[in-house]
């Protein structure tokens, strides 16, 4: 094996992970700061959507901006 390759133990990682500090979003939110809906899995974000031309229909933005608004 060349000296510059370094080979990986894939088995080797920690026993323990920590929990997230706060809850794992999941879903669909209404970000206020960008004016945007966004979906997040696991606490990651996936997709972004404007709010203004959004698809949607305005009772679901309106609700969702309501309740589940970051």
């Amino acid at each position: 094996m060349p000296e510059d390759m370094e080979q990986m133990d894939l088995f080797d990682f920690p026993a323990e992970t920590s929990p997230p500090a706060g809850p794992v979003l999941n879903g669909m939110y209404y970000e206020r700061s960008t004016d945007m809906f966004v979906s997040f899995v696991l606490g990651r974000r996936h997709y972004e959507e404007p709010a203004k031309g959004c698809p949607h229909l305005k009772e679901w933005q309106d609700r969702i901006k309501r309740e589940r608004a970051i």
